[in-house]
């Protein structure tokens, strides 16, 4: 599996832990993966845990993106581009794999296809800041 499409899937896993109480994230994620059945070995290994370090840093990395953000806290952004920033903020500051530049556009590609029209300009200037 590609990374982009490796990286769509743990945008969904993200998406998903907004919806459900911590203790109900490991039923979630196991009921998502058994929908996919294509998924399999290192990918999903890939995605369980990277989607679970995000989850582990989600208050570390809404306190920076809160710190960069002017009038758009993280309580008042909608979930999808909330999801997308926890991402790409992530790769940029603890994923050593993934350069800056590509952590950024692969987070507006994601909110070209899942966020409003705005969404997109959005995260580019938010992720901007932390580069």
């Amino acid at each position: 599996m590609k990374r982009t499409e490796l990286r769509e899937q743990i945008f969904k896993l993200v998406f998903g832990i907004e919806f459900c109480d911590k203790e109900e994230i490991a039923g979630q994620q196991k009921l998502y993966f058994e929908q996919l059945e294509e998924i399999q070995g290192k990918d999903l290994e890939y995605i369980q845990g990277k989607a679970q370090k995000i989850a582990e840093r989600a208050a570390e990395i809404d306190a920076l993106l809160n710190e960069h953000t002017t009038g758009w806290k993280t309580a008042r952004m909608n979930k999808a581009d909330l999801a997308i920033l926890r991402l790409a903020v992530y790769e940029i500051k603890w994923d050593e794999d993934v350069p800056a530049g590509v952590a950024i556009n692969e987070a507006v590609e994601l909110a070209k296809k899942f966020s409003s029209d705005e969404g997109p300009a959005f995260i580019n200037a938010v992720l901007a800041k932390f580069v």
